[in-house]
């Protein structure tokens, strides 16, 4: 009776968000927002779900600390090197063919990703002719991420994914050292524009030649999986590419036959040229 009550209390919590703040996690996998919510109640005074519904809807000062519990911001640069050496020999010398080039980075979350592609493309001399759309739910992970500043432990693992991913420079050609931080060069801002995008409610908003969204699929159901697969379909010009996280898949999506494999065991595809 109590996994019962907690599958009502959180489908209920759900629900109370979507109607509050607008913000739907109700196509999310429940197994996963159970876990994450595990230690929520307890954070905020609360016994139960249901306590920590009664609180989100009458404190809405505490609705900003509960979404890091709903979303992961958990990251790193180059993540998956070899994701990064495919793009370099497979894909970036198709993405010189466009006069100018879009890239959509979906659920960017503190930029890791973010900057790594900025890195890729200035080291491939395609970042001046590039501008990169940075999405996330969590307006606390973009303001991590636009900042661009990383904390100095974290450098020695991203040097080594860099020089993994074939890279042509030192990482630290990117940032300044000072203060235990790392901070990334301010002048990949003008190449970026960070903003709050929901693959669950929002529209496609511009035509990009790639879409790189990994490890966030694995945080939905089937049917927002599919949502957000049609996104990137639609989003994507002819012939525009998609990356997707190694523990990911298009299989099962309707939108499958939309895409052709370039990398598979990089979970890089790329949209039909027929309608």
């Amino acid at each position: 009776m109590a996994a019962e009550n907690i599958d009502i209390e959180l489908r209920l919590l759900l629900d109370a968000i979507y109607l509050k703040y607008h913000y739907d996690f109700r196509g999310y996998a429940a197994a996963s927002l159970k876990r994450r919510l595990t230690n929520a109640p307890a954070r905020f005074g609360c016994q139960t779900l249901s306590q920590l519904q009664d609180k989100i809807l009458h404190e809405p000062g505490t609705f900003p600390t509960l979404l890091s519990y709903l979303t992961v911001p958990v990251s790193e640069m180059f993540r998956d090197p070899t994701y990064f050496r495919s793009l370099r020999e497979k894909v970036v010398p198709l993405l010189r063919t466009y006069p100018s080039l879009k890239v959509w980075v979906a659920g960017c979350s503190t930029g890791e990703e973010v900057y790594s592609l900025a890195i890729l493309l200035r080291e491939e001399e395609l970042l001046e002719r590039t501008l990169i759309y940075a999405t996330d739910i969590n307006p606390q992970s973009l303001q991590r991420a636009a900042a661009g500043i990383y904390a100095a432990d974290r450098i020695a693992g991203f040097t080594e994914n860099h020089r993994k991913a074939g890279g042509r420079a030192s990482l630290s050609d990117y940032y300044t050292a000072a203060y235990g931080r790392a901070v990334f060069d301010k002048s990949f801002r003008r190449h970026i524009v960070f903003s709050d995008h929901s693959l669950a409610t929002d529209s496609v908003f511009a035509e990009v030649q790639l879409v790189s969204c990994r490890n966030v699929l694995i945080y939905f159901n089937s049917d927002l999986q599919n949502r957000a697969i049609g996104l990137f379909r639609d989003a994507l010009c002819r012939k525009g590419f998609l990356g997707i996280g190694m523990k990911e898949s298009l299989a099962f999506s309707s939108h499958a036959q939309s895409f052709v494999d370039v990398v598979y065991p990089d979970r890089i595809f790329q949209k039909r040229s027929e309608p």
